[in-house]
């Protein structure tokens, strides 16, 4: 089981920082090791979610959505810097710059590793690879919000920093396609099915470590205008990451069927988009910028220790155990159909 990393034993000045959000897999992660530093944190968001927040935080209940309520809330406040965890779309990337164009000095937006070229033509992936997703809106509207704000930093001095995570998870998230379905499939004796042919290489990041080196460039003015990823440099191949999932779940010899993720994404256009435009490419990142500027930062959870917490974890909140019976009938049909092929 994955514990808690403390703070670093280095003191640093506190700073007044605003998380737009701040109740997800990474602004969890990223709000405790704030507070564990001794910064100034405020969290707006609706007030909906059932995740706790750390002691001290102070929240504040409004739509990010609704530019007048969080004017109301804010209330001519300032802080060294904010991150917006839930922007997605230009249009909301606009909203969030017009109201934090005057009350920080740093706006974090948090992008996508997605959103780098695919499929990748060099690796390690660096901040200067292009940014082109042709297979995932998700990706695109990305980059034009990206787009967009460094715009707005070229132009404005819009006090703009990028940040591009990849895949980065907590105990509640199985990275497997599946989810829960996938395990339970594991258990149950039934084929699993695993896009390509198991080999592309995929990097997991802990959220504790990524909140390492997230927290590290908050406040920084050499931040600003910068794009920066920020991953684990562990990469594993996909037959590994499910056999890592198998091995936490109690399971000796899964049985892994490859499937093409175009025939995966031909029979369910919704997995397509996120394979076709992320999962199925290998994705090695270069994470010397982000050490440049966070010295210190080094992910040290493995994904063996991760899939063990996560395993662990739905055992002990059973109620979680969803089984998606669409998935389940994808897998019995593609699966089946692989075997024949074979």
């Amino acid at each position: 089981m994955v514990t808690p990393l403390p703070a670093a034993a280095d003191t640093v000045s506190p700073r007044s920082i605003l998380f737009i959000g701040g109740t997800g897999v990474i602004s969890t992660a990223a709000a405790e090791r704030a507070v564990a530093l001794g910064h100034h944190l405020t969290i707006l968001n609706r007030g909906r979610s059932t995740r706790p927040v750390p002691e001290g935080v102070e929240l504040l209940q409004a739509d990010i959505r609704d530019t007048a309520s969080v004017r109301k809330v804010l209330d001519g406040r300032s802080f060294d810097a904010v991150a917006d965890f839930i922007a997605y779309t230009p249009d909301q990337a606009q909203a969030s710059m017009d109201l934090f164009r005057d009350r920080t000095g740093q706006y974090v937006f948090i992008s996508s590793a997605s959103a780098y070229q695919k499929p990748p033509v060099r690796l390690p992936i660096r901040e200067s690879t292009p940014l082109k997703n042709p297979f995932w809106q998700y990706s695109r509207n990305k980059i034009a919000c990206e787009e967009l704000l460094f715009r707005a930093y070229r132009d404005t001095d819009f006090p703009l920093t990028v940040v591009r995570p990849s895949h980065t998870y907590d105990r509640t998230k199985i990275a497997m396609v599946g989810g829960w379905t996938d395990i339970h499939r594991m258990r149950a004796g039934l084929p699993v099915m695993v896009h390509g042919d198991g080999t592309s290489l995929w990097t997991l990041t802990h959220s504790q470590d990524f909140a390492k080196a997230f927290v590290g460039l908050l406040g920084r003015p050499q931040a600003v205008g910068e794009s920066y990823t920020i991953t684990s440099d562990e990469y594993l191949p996909w037959n590994q990451i499910y056999q890592l999932f198998a091995r936490a779940a109690g399971v000796a010899e899964p049985e892994l069927v490859h499937v093409a993720s175009e025939t995966i994404a031909a029979s369910s256009p919704e997995l397509g988009a996120n394979l076709l435009g992320d999962r199925s490419h290998s994705v090695i990142f270069d994470n010397s910028k982000i050490k440049s500027l966070v010295p210190d930062y080094t992910a040290t959870i493995p994904f063996a220790d991760g899939a063990r917490e996560i395993v662990q974890w739905y055992d002990a909140n059973p109620d979680l155990k969803a089984v998606d019976e669409s998935y389940m009938q994808l897998s019995d049909k593609l699966t089946s159909w692989a075997r024949r092929g074979a």
